[in-house]
């Protein structure tokens, strides 16, 4: 490869494959959780130059499906050579993330199970084969016989006919408790039987949506003279922003090394972004779901559940696609078509004002070059959209939609909402986090939380209308877990404390949290050990190369305390160094009726905006846009 970050090839795939195969790494029973580049430190890659020897690096996780151990292995395909091999104790260190193929299995398991078959029956369910058995990352609750042991539980659905959706008939009450390894179930809670929902919510069903609107014109998005950005061996470029995309299959897509062109330089802003971590936690604390909280990152894998997107249904416009390539479970390549899409968008005006002494009337139209991928994990689709607009705002925005989870609903019910008759989708969290590599015009930065807040009346300020912002700088890692404060209208400045604009201050951008709520959960519940990360919108951290995940490196199963809180117990120096950001943001959901049978996209996120990073409007130069009258 012509570059350390370039993403993994099909032929690197099956070429790391062959080193642990060589190494006797591999048995029959040997199953990839993951396989992924390992990316080089931060600075080995900004000393890097065209033509320098690369060293192509991967880290798998491997599992061996009929004994359940586990390992970590760092291994290079340039000198097909094993560096490192690192057993792993589940009961400790978590168990690898949960495989495609885990899926089918539980559900075999399931139905092969004389107690589960009975619950069914005391239900007047006998044909199994339409029951979809519905396979959950188990979490961590110190139930005896479970540390050590690969767990799913098992939640099931009926269908009516094989096109019908199972989401609007969940089978309440019964939970299968499923060892992946000695294929088993260990424990099945049969709780009461409550009715099964009738109504069907086959929303691609023509019969049951009814006649199609008639009245929407086509709206045609056309680039006659073509799109305005480049992409070259993986590096984009457009109207003063470049950067190099990566596509990991945990995180899903990655940027790296973010710059910005001011005059003649370009100026690094980011040197890697990616959503690192996401957790769903559920609010019913009763018997059946207590344990529902799903790491989708960390055990299911974003990268491994990418969508292969359709022009002019994911996207609109001169699109320009990029297939990736995954490993599966074999540690064969495995290739996602139209995986990731870049396209431009117009984004209504960028600035505009008519002058009442010069009669001078100037419009500029924004327009924003929109880099996303889509991923399915079991009912829920997201979006995720990275934006990149004229003025060097920059901004992440995910899109929450697909079919609601759901169980059946009695009046008095108070973790659900009812959403059709006797269906009901039960309080849940969407908890991102985003990780910021920062790199403000270098690796020296610094964070401060800026408040506004009003002025007592006093002498400063006799008729009370005064109001100034406050900094604070956050020092330490110990001082780096904030919350925000909308009501002070609260930012971050990632600040370059030896860079300084034309007027003398430290070149910057701010950090806009939109201010929801973090993790409900109680801070002594197992959701909160293991997602630490969601009880702060903000961290902060020094830069190092280990620290990727938040919740740790093997997130399922885990008993809690890994990443962030255990790398923050070193309490180092943030003043002036390299930096990382963690953002933490989501939704909280209280689903409606609207958001049934299938849910209209939802959307969270933040925005990076320069703050004295440029010495006046970066976007003076927009040319104007003809007028169309």
């Amino acid at each position: 490869m012509d570059h350390p970050l370039a993403r993994l090839t099909a032929e690197e795939i099956r070429a790391a494959r062959a080193v642990l195969q060589g190494a006797g790494l591999l048995t029959k029973a040997t199953r990839f959780a993951v396989l992924a580049l390992e990316e080089p430190p931060k600075q080995e890659v900004m000393a890097f130059a065209a033509g320098d020897p690369v060293d192509r690096r991967v880290r798998a996780v491997l599992l061996d499906s009929d004994t359940g151990q586990s390992r970590t292995v760092l291994a290079s395909i340039s000198r097909d050579e094993v560096d490192q091999v690192t057993d792993v104790n589940p009961a400790v260190d978590g168990q690898p993330p949960i495989l495609l193929e885990e899926f089918g299995a539980a559900d075999e398991i399931v139905k092969s199970d004389a107690r589960w078959r009975a619950a069914m029956s005391r239900r007047g369910i006998t044909d199994f084969d339409l029951v979809c058995a519905c396979p959950l990352s188990a979490g961590s609750f110190d139930i005896p016989g479970e540390p050590g042991r690969r767990m799913l539980r098992v939640l099931s659905f009926l269908q009516h006919h094989q096109a019908d959706h199972p989401w609007a008939h969940p089978i309440d009450g019964v939970v299968a408790y499923v060892d992946l390894t000695t294929r088993e179930v260990v424990d099945l809670l049969d709780q009461e039987t409550r009715p099964i929902p009738r109504e069907e919510a086959n929303f691609d069903d023509p019969g049951y949506v009814g006649p199609v609107r008639t009245t929407l014109r086509p709206i045609e998005i056309a680039q006659p003279q073509g799109r305005s950005f480049v992409v070259e061996d993986d590096v984009v470029r457009w109207e003063g922003w470049s950067l190099r995309i990566g596509f990991d299959a945990r995180e899903g897509l990655v940027l790296h090394q973010i710059t910005f062109r001011d005059g003649d330089r370009d100026r690094p802003i980011i040197y890697r972004a990616s959503i690192a971590e996401m957790v769903v936690p559920y609010a019913d604390p009763g018997p059946v779901r207590y344990w529902q909280n799903y790491f989708d990152a960390g055990e299911y894998l974003l990268g491994q559940q990418t969508n292969s997107l359709a022009l002019g249904c994911d996207c609109v416009g001169d699109i320009h696609y990029l297939d990736v390539v995954v490993a599966d479970g074999d540690g064969e390549p495995r290739e996602i078509r139209n995986a990731v899409c870049l396209h431009e968008e117009d984004f209504g005006v960028l600035w505009k004002h008519s002058d009442l002494f010069t009669g001078s009337a100037e419009t500029r139209r924004q327009r924003r070059l929109v880099i996303s991928f889509f991923v399915t994990v079991g009912n829920y689709d997201y979006g995720f959209y990275w934006y990149f607009y004229l003025d060097g705002t920059m901004a992440l925005e995910v899109k929450l939609t697909g079919v609601l989870f759901t169980s059946s609903y009695c009046d008095g019910d108070e973790w659900a909402s009812e959403v059709a008759p006797g269906l009901g989708a039960p309080y849940h969290q969407h908890l991102f986090c985003a990780r910021l590599d920062m790199m403000i015009d270098g690796v020296t930065n610094a964070v401060e939380e800026i408040d506004v807040r009003g002025e007592p009346v006093g002498s400063r300020n006799p008729q009370g209308n005064a109001f100034v912002p406050s900094v604070t700088r956050l020092t330490r890692e110990s001082h780096a877990a904030r919350v925000a404060e909308p009501a002070l209208a609260r930012v971050w400045h990632i600040v370059n404390p030896q860079q300084t604009n034309r007027l003398g201050r430290p070149v910057a951008y701010a950090l806009c949290p939109q201010g929801q709520p973090t993790l409900l959960a109680d801070e002594s519940s197992s959701i909160a050990r293991r997602a630490a990360f969601a009880t702060r919108h903000l961290w902060v951290t020094r830069y190092h190369p280990a620290e990727r995940y938040p919740a740790g490196e093997l997130v399922n199963q885990h008993p809690g305390g890994a990443g962030i809180p255990r790398w923050i117990a070193a309490d180092r120096s943030l003043d002036g160094e390299d930096v990382v950001v963690w953002r933490t943001f989501g939704t909280t959901h209280i689903p409606r009726p609207e958001d049934w049978p299938v849910m209209p996209a939802d959307t969270c996120g933040f925005v990076l905006k320069p703050v004295g990073f440029f010495d006046r409007n970066p976007a003076l130069d927009v040319p104007p846009t003809p007028s169309a009258g």
